[in-house]
């Protein structure tokens, strides 16, 4: 169990204690836990441990320490076997976005706080576990990231990193976060393009991941370690492909590109998604809408219902790869909910990359 204390509102440990422990001791399951220090703590333990020894990497806080450790998987030579070790997430954190998520898949009722903890342990008692979708991101800077929740740039993304200073609030910091940045709502310059996800007739949805095969100057893709080569992509000096869809609209309140279900506790997102559908969900609103509808649309997200609104300025579709081009450096980037500096940055899904705990 790698655990993070000063996630959320800081009572990531208090909370396994009081409420894991005991449930794993009923079920004879001992665990060895290890509290992180400082960041990237969690990336560099999974970067040397010996997973022989562990049935599950459990990760008890955020999603941002999942991301962290997911990463420092991908950074072993043995990536790919590394993956088969089935990961699981406790909330621990804020949004605890994809701890909603496993209990939506579940088939569990609506649930928040200890309750959800509750659910997501007797997931974890369990011990089932499911193949599970990552999507690579690439940037024009050369970083790669191998994320599993989701892609934000602009008024989500805001609201994400601009809201951290109310982390001891818990979940209510994103409330308050979405209050301000409504208030000063800002409009983001760039080119947003994708790959629709049925793109032809009868080709697969989520593709086998495929070896890369090095090329030079691609800082990406390393011999040694064979990472999973990004197929869909062409690179990011380049225009993309023919077959690609070019968004005509280049003014933005927000894109979001999303690969599970929750967006946080409380937001519904996609509701189709599915842990390994082989599918982005790419949410886009354009420039031109009011507060209040966009605030409408948050307040529908709680139930899933947003869609239903049919705002003429929400967009959302399946793709298998997206490419988003910003206009300078202005606004905030997210992966997996951990900020990233404003730059071009595209994406693909590699399908059934790793494994998670999960109700069925």
């Amino acid at each position: 169990v790698l655990l993070n204390p000063q996630s959320g509102a800081g009572r990531a440990l208090e909370d396994f204690q009081v409420v894991v422990q005991p449930m794993l001791a009923d079920a004879d399951i001992t665990p060895t836990v290890f509290v992180t220090e400082r960041p990237q703590h969690a990336q560099e333990k999974v970067q040397d441990e010996d997973l022989s020894q562990w049935d599950v990497l459990v990760v008890m806080s955020g999603d941002g320490l999942l991301h962290e450790v997911l990463n420092g998987l991908m950074e072993r030579s043995d990536w790919e076997q590394a993956l088969q070790t089935p990961l699981c997430i406790l909330p621990g954190g804020s949004g605890n976005a994809l701890a909603a998520s496993i209990n939506y898949y579940a088939g569990n009722d609506h649930v928040a706080k200890k309750k959800l903890l509750t659910n997501c342990t007797f997931i974890l008692c369990k011990g089932l576990h499911a193949p599970m979708d990552l999507v690579s991101l690439s940037t024009a800077s050369g970083k790669r990231f191998f994320s599993f929740l989701g892609f934000g740039w602009g008024f989500i993304a805001d609201v994400d990193i601009d809201s951290e200073k109310y982390r001891r609030l818990g979940n209510a910091r994103f409330t308050l976060g979405t209050l301000q940045c409504l208030v000063r709502l800002r409009i983001y310059q760039g080119r947003l393009s994708y790959l629709p996800a049925a793109t032809e007739p009868g080709s697969p949805r989520d593709p086998k991941t495929r070896r890369a095969t090095p090329t030079a100057g691609t800082e990406a893709l390393s011999e040694d370690r064979e990472l999973p080569a990004d197929t869909l992509l062409v690179p990011l000096g380049q225009p993309v492909p023919p077959h690609w869809v070019v968004v005509p609209e280049e003014e933005f309140v927000c894109v979001y590109a999303i690969y599970q279900s929750h967006l946080g506790t409380n937001l519904l997102m996609a509701p189709e998604a599915r842990l390994h559908d082989g599918c982005i969900h790419l949410f886009y609103v354009r420039a031109g809408i009011s507060r209040v509808a966009l605030l409408k649309i948050f307040l529908a997200m709680g139930r899933g219902t947003h869609l239903d609104l049919n705002c003429p300025h929400l967009h959302c579709i399946p793709v298998r790869a997206f490419r988003l081009e910003p206009r300078g450096s202005a606004g905030i980037m997210t992966v997996d909910g951990e900020a990233l500096a404003c730059e071009p940055v595209q994406g693909q899904i590699h399908g059934h990359m790793c494994r998670v705990v999960t109700g069925s």
